[in-house]
């Protein structure tokens, strides 16, 4: 897939959304969005199902990601009647925001009691964790991630939730990979700190 044409694709697709006329049929723009972009959508679902929620492909669930692409698909077209994202980062990050409550729910579920997320080992020290919960640690850690300044919450997502290298978050949020690695690098920083307690996090990109 040529991720620079896709994002050319889509933006297209959400400006002609954006100039609708308010009594205008906007189901064949959103369909003709979310099937440019499907390829992309499916990819991230994969990326944060296999990495950060491997229990629910496993039994009772056995979830699949063509399963989870439908579900997503299905929310992004409800929500894509009642808000227009006029960039493609903010297209993705809302695709982003759904694929996470898509999964949410399942793992409740899954659970019978909230919440339920999993991270991988290398975020967060947690040696008490169970199979159906988060440990107080991983617990601490969501809630540092949730309060990290936008740019950084978002590129921490994409790149150590999400499994995306800089090249392709640079192309989403419209910044060069260079950008990218630094404000990777700056949500770390912030992370140890609010974290310094529990094991330091890794550095997997050196800003320049």
């Amino acid at each position: 897939m040529n991720i620079d044409q896709t994002t050319v694709d889509v933006q297209r697709y959400l400006d002609e959304l954006a100039k609708l006329p308010g009594d205008a049929p906007a189901e064949p723009v959103i369909r003709a969005l979310i099937g440019r972009s499907v390829e992309r959508l499916h990819m991230l679902c994969e990326t944060l199902l296999m990495r950060s929620y491997p229990r629910l492909t496993r039994p009772p669930l056995n979830l699949e990601t063509d399963e989870m692409l439908s579900s997503v698909v299905d929310r992004l077209l409800k929500a894509l009647r009642e808000t227009r994202p006029p960039t493609v980062r903010q297209f993705f990050g809302l695709a982003n925001q759904h694929m996470r409550w898509e999964l949410n729910d399942l793992a409740r579920r899954l659970d019978k009691e909230p919440p339920a997320l999993e991270l991988k080992e290398a975020m967060v020290a947690a040696p008490h964790s169970s199979e159906s919960g988060l440990s107080q640690d991983a617990r601490r850690m969501l809630e540092a991630i949730d309060k990290l300044p936008e740019e950084e919450r978002e590129v921490f997502s994409l790149v150590r939730i999400q499994g995306m290298t800089a090249n392709e978050v640079a192309n989403i949020v419209g910044c060069s990979s260079k950008t990218v690695q630094r404000r990777l690098n700056r949500g770390l920083i912030l992370l140890e700190e609010t974290l310094a307690d529990l094991r330091p996090i890794e550095r997997e990109l050196d800003e320049p």
